[in-house]
């Protein structure tokens, strides 16, 4: 889904930029609900289409993530639009949360795994149809210049040019990528880290096959549901009072929250050998700082890129943390604890501390994250004024 996602993602900014873009979200949004019901009647003689199917899902996802905070954008500005843009935020890890109550109830209540595939699009689909016949299609700038003096569009050349050369832009970007490639490992390596950490305790038995455990999965994605849902509220928060103390609060929270999170992170694998609950605490302390940036990462890309190129830059945004980020962290870390478990005698402490320190690259991400909205704090007033002067 990554990958599609990734060559989506450039197409949808551009179109997002120069075209009416509740028809493209619409479009997007109904292509996805498609083919996610198309797939559940797919048979397990044709399991690749299966695979090829639940991928081309990643086109509706670049299609949302990719235009529907432009369209906010141009809704709402200062404090309003910051709120606003939280509320859409809070609706993804909602989202997902209730998706997997929704999947499960619909299999178990049909005794079949395929319903839980056919629920959830005929909610996209009335999302879709709402958002055509509801939402408006807001002049681009027309909140951050009143005056109706809005620039012209660019080419793509241009908007990608003056993009590069936006450094509170390319650094929030970095910055962002360094969040994906955290939450993109932990998904993957955390519930399997705690389960070995529960077999060094002797409380769990160890298995070769995988998945051993679906409990801690499931109170893991518990916790980054909640988690996702009380970042994005604390950091809007947050930003609103800071913005009385500074005009760089926006970089400056996000920057604090990313380097708070990596203490957390690294006192996971300090204390998980002994208590699986203090990691629990950990992982969610950690967790909220690091979702703190979600909504105001976007409000600052809104502050310093022009309305005309917002919807390429969100989605090269969107682009670089899946390229830089989920994409190939897992399997970066799953590298790297199979190496180090190679380098010694195979045993069921060394399994455990193996995985834990090839995790312990996910905390240096992080910093690294927290680096680059430092240095995005340093150019945002500058970049924003160009942005408000063109």
């Amino acid at each position: 889904m990554s990958f599609d996602f990734m060559v989506a993602a450039p197409i949808f900014g551009y179109l997002g930029d120069r075209f009416n873009r509740k028809i493209i979200l619409s479009c997007g949004i109904f292509f996805w609900s498609a083919v996610t019901l198309l797939s559940s009647f797919i048979t397990k003689e044709y399991y690749w289409l299966f695979v090829l199917s639940r991928g081309l899902v990643g086109i509706g996802e670049s299609s949302y993530s990719s235009i529907s905070p432009t369209i906010i954008g141009d809704l709402f500005t200062s404090n309003k639009r910051t709120i606003m843009l939280s509320v859409f935020y809070l609706a993804i890890p909602l989202g997902s949360g209730l998706g997997y109550i929704l999947g499960s109830s619909a299999k178990d209540a049909a005794g079949d795994w395929h319903w839980a595939l056919r629920v959830s699009p005929l909610l996209g689909m009335t999302a879709g149809a709402l958002i055509l016949l509801f939402v408006p299609e807001p002049k681009r700038g027309s909140v951050d210049q009143p005056s109706g003096r809005i620039k012209t569009r660019t080419s793509w050349f241009c908007d990608m040019r003056a993009l590069g050369k936006n450094r509170s832009y390319m650094f929030s970007s970095l910055a962002s990528a360094a969040v994906s490639f955290a939450t993109g490992a932990f998904g993957i390596w955390i519930p399997q880290y705690l389960f070995r950490a529960q077999v060094v305790q002797k409380t769990a038995v160890s298995c070769t096959i995988q998945p051993c455990s679906s409990r801690d999965s499931l109170i893991f994605g518990a916790i980054t549901c909640v988690t996702g849902l009380l970042g994005v509220v604390i950091g809007a928060a947050t930003t609103r009072f800071c913005r009385q103390k500074t005009e760089r609060a926006d970089p400056l929270v996000c920057a604090v929250s990313m380097l708070g999170s990596a203490i957390f992170i690294c006192l996971i694998f300090v204390v998980a050998k002994k208590s699986i609950i203090g990691a629990y605490v950990c992982i969610f302390i950690g967790e909220t700082l690091l979702f703190l940036n979600w909504a105001i990462t976007a409000d600052i890309l809104m502050y310093v890129v022009i309305p005309t190129r917002r919807a390429t830059a969100v989605a090269f945004q969107g682009f670089t943390s899946h390229l830089l980020g989920d994409a190939g962290s897992p399997y970066l870390i799953g590298l790297i604890s199979d190496a180090l478990q190679k380098s010694y005698a195979t045993s069921v402490l060394w399994q455990f501390l193996s995985l834990g320190y090839a995790l312990m690259l996910c905390p240096f991400v992080i910093v690294l994250g927290g680096m680059f909205f430092l240095a995005t704090a340093l150019f945002f007033l500058d970049d924003r004024d160009k942005a408000e002067q063109q």
